[in-house]
């Protein structure tokens, strides 16, 4: 009685590992099956289907890249600098000393505003004289002329000896010949004192001044350097192989870094002929007109051109 129940315990735990191990193993199968389902891609394509599909992307891939270099060739990119057309050093006609200056380096001028006085008491002085002096020559031929009238009728009626009349003449020609002088003079000292004012040449902007009040400016003496701002130009530098392309009355557009979110836009000018061997380009010249003067001569630019 007591060996039975050992075996028929001994059977149930034999009976009762075989079932967890079954469920173990059931478990671990679903678990596979899920795996491979989750991971389970798109069939793959056909060997034929999958070529097609590669040259076509190929193709699109080759065609953008060929769109962006043409457009990159049609677009000529380059970096420049401004600068003013004129630029005119101002010298008194006449020799003076420096009364009074009204501007000073930096300063916006207009085309014909004074910029310095000269001197000019002595001249004022002068020109008192020339004018009494002219004053006095006018009596003179005035004179002249009535008596020469007078003359001229008495010769008439054979009054007076031919002589005398010729003398009255003379006498006229004589005085006509003196007002002319004092006018001249007159006319002399009153442009010295004209000139004593020198006045800006050029719509632009001082760029040196170079005397103070009460130097002596002499002959060929500099006093103010002037730099025309409107319109300015802008050279920038063209590779050789664009020489056919790029011409006069194309448009440019530059940008700078005072006014980033800008585009100026100029005209160009000028193409340089001669090709610098160094650097195998030439230079350009655009022209902007600038009239509000924000562009000034020495500032960079980056320049753009389509050469369509």
């Amino acid at each position: 009685m007591t060996k039975r129940p050992l075996i028929l315990i001994l059977i149930l735990s034999i009976l009762s590992l075989g079932t967890i191990a079954c469920s173990s193993d059931e478990s671990s199968a679903a678990t596979t099956d899920s795996a491979a389902t989750t991971t389970t891609q798109a069939p793959a394509l056909p060997a034929d289907v999958q070529a097609i599909s590669d040259a076509t992307t190929a193709a699109t891939s080759t065609e953008a890249t060929a769109a962006a270099a043409a457009q990159s060739a049609n677009v000529l990119e380059a970096t420049g600098e401004f600068v003013s057309p004129v630029r005119s050093e101002l010298s008194p006609k006449m020799p003076g000393r420096v009364s009074r200056i009204y501007v000073d380096e930096g300063t916006r001028v207009r085309r014909g505003q004074p910029v310095l006085l000269l001197e000019s008491d002595y001249a004022r002085i002068h020109l008192q004289s020339a004018e009494a002096e002219a004053a006095r020559a006018r009596a003179v031929r005035d004179e002249a002329s009535r008596d020469l009238e007078r003359k001229k009728e008495l010769v008439g009626k054979n009054s007076i000896p031919r002589a005398t009349y010729d003398r009255s003449q003379a006498a006229f020609e004589q005085s006509t010949a003196a007002v002319a002088g004092a006018n001249a003079q007159v006319a002399l000292l009153r442009q010295q004192i004209g000139d004593s004012t020198l006045r800006a040449p050029v719509d632009g902007i001082v760029a040196e001044k170079r005397t103070d009040v009460g130097a002596h400016l002499g002959d060929g003496g500099v006093a103010f350097v002037f730099v025309q701002l409107s319109p300015l130009r802008l050279r920038f530098q063209v590779p050789e192989r664009y020489l056919g392309r790029i011409n006069t009355g194309d448009k440019v557009t530059a940008q700078v870094d005072p006014y980033p979110n800008e585009n100026f836009v100029g005209t160009i000018k000028t193409v340089g002929g001669i090709i610098d061997p160094k650097t195998r380009t030439m230079f350009a010249e655009a022209e902007f007109a600038n009239r509000d003067g924000r562009l000034r001569p020495g500032l960079f630019a980056r320049v753009t051109t389509n050469l369509e």
